[in-house]
């Protein structure tokens, strides 16, 4: 194609994103709107998945050791227990410390002056890279020498992938769709610049223009409406995200739900917005212009 043809090309296509100026408006208005409500709830799903993540770490396992063996062979089951491939950390927890522990918790130790230290055992805890694989991890732990006992919560683990799961397939569920409309949005603003060009785009098909040259520059439309609408969206789910995460802050005093800031995301969302606009904005205009090149 000839340099000055392309810039033809492109020319007709920005003229086309003015010639329809209020649908080209309002199809980046509702585009922003789609793009701003999947960015949104990709970010919830985000932190949501990072708040399961630290609450699953949180799910541990208690290894209790043989009774009889004395605190230096006892610590040295804990070697063993950390060569599992799925265990994160072991940490040791003596008898003493064991007693300290439970009398603090009953908040009364006058209660248990004459408690001894003997009466607890050595024990382990145990958190885990993955949760999902906590069974498989206990008959590992298990199988080792002076291991006398193990106490897991499966149901909190299994809770935990649970939610995890819905997330996901509600995530891929709303996304599609909203992808969707936003890619039909695009796809009849282009169709009505098309309306009123179908004379033309015939002319040109029957004096030998290429489908190429007659699709350029809607394609080009298409291109500038997504892109314009996937920057638009972004600043204002920047800005938006910041005002929600300060709002979440000045609330949660206890520190209950954390939120990462924006700017580690950034280069994921930048990324997420322009591929997403140019995706709708081309594909768009690719659906809405095949019917008028058969003609």
């Amino acid at each position: 194609m000839k340099r000055n043809n392309f810039g033809y090309l492109l020319r007709e296509g920005v003229r086309g994103v003015f010639l329809h100026g209020f649908m080209s408006f309002a199809a980046i208005c509702v585009t922003v709107a789609c793009l701003i409500i999947v960015g949104s709830f990709s970010l919830i799903l985000y932190n949501l998945g990072l708040m399961i993540r630290d609450l699953e770490q949180e799910n541990e396992m208690l290894i209790y050791i043989d009774e009889t063996y004395p605190e230096a062979e006892a610590k040295s089951v804990g070697s063993q227990i950390n060569m599992i491939s799925n265990v994160r950390k072991a940490e040791f927890v003596s008898r003493e410390q064991a007693l300290a522990d439970f009398v603090e918790e009953q908040g009364d130790p006058t209660m248990f002056q004459g408690l001894e230290a003997d009466t607890f055992r050595d024990r382990f805890v145990v958190t885990m890279e993955d949760n999902s694989l906590m069974r498989e991890t206990e008959t590992e732990i298990r199988s080792i020498e002076g291991v006398a006992d193990v106490v897991a919560h499966y149901e909190i683990a299994e809770g935990f992938s649970t939610v995890q799961r819905v997330l996901n397939i509600a995530s891929v569920a709303i996304i599609a769709v909203l992808l969707v409309v936003s890619l039909l949005i695009i796809s009849n603003t282009v169709k009505l610049v098309m309306y009123d060009r179908k004379e033309e785009i015939a002319i040109m098909r029957m004096v030998g223009a290429t489908n190429s040259f007659i699709r350029l520059p809607f394609v080009v439309q298409g291109f500038l409406l997504g892109i314009i609408a996937a920057a638009v969206a972004f600043f204002l789910e920047w800005g938006l995200y910041d005002l929600f995460s300060a709002k979440i802050a000045s609330i949660d005093t206890m520190r209950l739900v954390s939120m990462v800031p924006f700017q580690d995301v950034l280069i994921v969302m930048v990324i997420f917005y322009a591929v997403t606009g140019f995706c709708v904005g081309v594909f768009g205009s690719l659906m809405s212009i095949r019917k008028f090149l058969k003609v």
